[in-house]
């Protein structure tokens, strides 16, 4: 079995345990079933553009040309940064695609990735995002208008909590469940913040109180690696190894780990002898 193609971020599914699919070009191979076999995965070095598809000799920004990375809105600094979007000043690089991933309702979550964090993602990427950042748990705490004031929150909460995800202690499986609730409603309590404070504090006068439902996932593994050695196919253009499993965006090997969504529009044989 061997395909051919251009590489894209792994689709997931929220099963038990998550359901994988790794675009290679038109195909998307399903991952799950090849746990425990040996994997092939060659890249020619050659790289297109996930923007606009011309071939670039380095890409940007987890899959752009550079002028794609200049030029769209998907590149711009307010994505990393929610609360420097700058579209209400009427200075989008892109306004219809503002409109479409901007201006549309956000969730501020607490997940358990690495141990508890705080994060902001669109309404309609629930429950996508977290397992993409391989949490084990997430919970939405407030419902914002768009991603501006979800970033202005994000920028008030995180002097509390943490914002980022220790990717290698991730790929450990070194968090411990939690009570996401409990660990919430805690922090609001130790801080004296509430959904009034927020809004009056961040200045986002859209948050309001979400229902605090938690997501639990479970991630198709089947050893975790003791010691992390990350996999950079500049230096190492041919992968073959055991698929031991998939957690966020990486491919476990026990030859090593792959960050997938790092090298998306590069082209890759995957094969499986």
């Amino acid at each position: 079995m061997e395909y051919l193609g251009t590489l894209a971020k792994m689709l997931v599914r929220h099963e038990t345990p998550v359901s994988y699919a790794l675009p290679v070009g038109d195909a998307g191979v399903n991952l799950n079933s090849l746990l425990g076999s040996r994997v092939e995965m060659a890249f020619d070095g050659d790289v297109f553009c996930v923007g606009c598809g011309r071939k670039t000799r380095k890409s940007f920004n987890q899959g752009y040309c550079y002028p794609c990375f200049r030029s769209k809105a998907a590149c711009d600094r307010c994505i990393t940064r929610p609360s420097l979007c700058h579209f209400h000043e009427g200075t989008c690089r892109e306004p219809d695609w503002g409109e479409t991933h901007c201006m549309q309702t956000h969730v501020v979550y607490v997940a358990n990735s690495s141990g508890p964090k705080v994060g902001i993602t669109r309404a309609n990427q629930v429950p996508t995002r977290w397992i993409d950042q391989g949490a084990i748990q997430a919970m939405p705490v407030l419902d914002v208008a768009n991603r501006y004031h979800s970033g202005l929150v994000e920028e008030l909460l995180k002097q509390f909590m943490r914002d980022r995800t220790d990717w290698r202690a991730m790929l450990r499986d070194d968090a411990e469940r939690m009570d996401l609730e409990a660990f919430w409603l805690d922090t609001c309590a130790q801080q004296d913040i509430d959904p009034e404070s927020i809004r009056t504090a961040s200045g986002a006068g859209s948050a309001r109180g979400a229902v605090p439902n938690v997501y639990e996932f479970q991630y198709p593994v089947l050893e975790y690696p003791k010691k992390i050695r990350s996999i950079d196919v500049g230096a190492t253009p041919k992968i073959d190894g055991t698929l031991l499993g998939m957690k966020g965006q990486y491919l476990i090997f026990d030859v090593g780990v792959i960050n997938v969504r790092k090298y998306a529009g590069y082209r890759v044989a995957f094969r499986v002898p």
